[in-house]
């Protein structure tokens, strides 16, 4: 059975492409302090989809928009990258290129935000209700 590219079918292959992905995933985790602070805010959203017992449709959309934002990190962090290796010295293209990247993760992680704030807001809410606030406030 031939590929795409017209080599062979080969699962050993197959496995390497998931060890390069897997590289991957841990080199923006150790070079990439933003990646890093996604991971630490997914983790915090993890633990307060357990402590609510959010819904499954709930998991779900969490699970989608805090992959799209990792997933534009990970992609911004290897556009900037070429571009650093492409256009060492300074070019206004090249400038144009990262900002437009990097809008891409930002636009991803307001909407996921978002997507947090209507999820997480009823629940929170309740939790606070009006009484237990002015408790507070005594």
């Amino acid at each position: 059975m031939k590929g795409s590219a017209g080599t062979k079918f080969s699962l050993k292959q197959r496995f390497k492409s998931f060890r390069y992905a897997i590289n991957g995933i841990l080199l923006g985790f150790r070079t990439q302090h933003n990646f890093r602070i996604h991971i630490a805010a997914f983790s915090l959203v993890v633990i307060a989809g357990i402590f609510f017992r959010i819904s499954t449709i709930e998991w779900c959309l969490l699970l989608i928009v805090s992959a799209l934002v990792m997933c534009f990190e990970l992609i911004n962090s290897a556009i900037e990258m070429l571009v650093d290796q492409v256009s060492p010295e300074y070019n206004e293209k090249a400038g144009m290129i990262k900002d437009l990247s990097a809008a891409a993760v930002l636009l991803s992680a307001i909407f996921a935000a978002a997507a947090g704030v209507f999820i997480f807001c009823k629940p929170i809410v309740e939790i606070l209700s009006v009484s237990s606030i002015f408790n507070l406030i005594k």
